[in-house]
């Protein structure tokens, strides 16, 4: 069985990971540690388990063999290099770090410590985004002309989101770095190396980060890119379209339905069609986790795909700044 520490409660997803480590059959949260000793004896209440308020008595514990990290953002620098050095396997939440130079840093902590690694990038693991990438390789819309995304909430509109979702201090950004983690990875996924980004944010809330977000990315290969994301719709199911010259993808909507229209796909049917032949999900980052410490099986979301995302982001938020676009690599 092997056991977990929660590295902190500060993310909204560390009571689902701890939910997931618990009815995983080969492991279970042993320790919580918190920077904000309240919120994490709070927490280890509701687990049942013991609350260590020293990050450093919480890694020597060598009872614990991985950490699951919900820690602010821009905590991830010391709390995953930590636990690298410490032996410790990591399941970390995105992003990895708010700029390229910390990546690096915690990529090169990790590699050397020779422990494994994933990130939680469940867009990746869903079947009609599998299948989505499936298309594109398969090269049943030609070349691709254009990517869109979009993943967005109503948490700043509606009141939901913590207070501290809104702490550039701790988040390093706002919606574009939340929730349009999301649309960024699939596209780098989808489209390969990125060429330059460009970035609009806005504060319609007026909080201190953006609450409405778009970057426009142009790839290697031609291919553009809009990712599209917002703390502030209501009703806005994900969408994901595909666009080249040979056809298009559509995907979106409450179901979310998939329509395909190829030239190349020979059919009954002309037109539209619906497919539902799917590829199967992935595991979950957990679960790719618990494989490839017991059983030395692969990891989808590797620490290489973790650094493509922060460049991402790092450029975003340059672009934002600076009122232009910003090529890569970054300098």
């Amino acid at each position: 069985m092997l056991k977990f520490a929660m590295l902190s409660a500060w993310h909204v997803h560390a009571e689902g990971y701890a939910h997931e480590i618990n009815a995983h059959p080969e492991t279970e949260v042993a320790l919580v540690w918190d920077d904000d000793p309240v919120r994490g004896e709070a927490f280890a209440r509701k687990l049942g388990v013991p609350f260590e308020p020293s990050l450093e008595k919480a890694l020597q514990d060598e009872n614990i063999d991985a950490v699951c990290v919900n820690t602010a953002t821009t905590m991830h620098l010391e709390v995953i290099t930590a636990a690298a050095r410490a032996g410790k396997h990591i399941f970390t939440e995105k992003v990895l770090a708010t700029t390229s130079e910390e990546a690096y840093a915690i990529a090169k902590a990790v590699e050397e410590a020779g422990v494994k690694f994933v990130i939680s990038f469940p867009h990746r693991a869903k079947p009609h985004n599998l299948f989505a990438k499936e298309v594109v390789e398969k090269g049943l819309l030609g070349d691709i002309s254009l990517l869109r995304i979009r993943n967005a909430h109503n948490g700043a509109s509606a009141g939901w989101l913590p207070p501290h979702f809104y702490s550039m201090a701790d988040c390093g950004g706002g919606a574009m770095m939340d929730l349009g983690a999301h649309g960024m990875y699939l596209a780098a996924w989808i489209l390969g190396k990125p060429k330059r980004i460009s970035a609009v944010f806005s504060h319609i809330t007026g909080k201190e980060v953006e609450d409405n977000a778009v970057a426009v990315m142009e790839f290697e290969s031609g291919a553009t890119a809009i990712n599209e994301t917002s703390f502030l719709s209501s009703n806005s199911p994900f969408a994901l379209e595909l666009y080249g010259t040979e056809g298009s993808l559509l995907i979106g909507g409450p179901g979310p339905t998939i329509q395909l229209n190829s030239n190349l796909v020979e059919s009954k049917v002309k037109g539209w069609i619906q497919p539902t032949n799917l590829p199967k999900p992935l595991p979950s980052a957990l679960e790719q986790l618990v494989g490839a410490i017991l059983r030395d099986e692969p990891v989808h979301f590797t620490m290489d795909d973790a650094i493509v995302l922060t460049e991402l982001m790092d450029g975003a938020y340059r672009s934002h700044k600076l009122g232009s676009h910003v090529t890569y690599p970054l300098s």
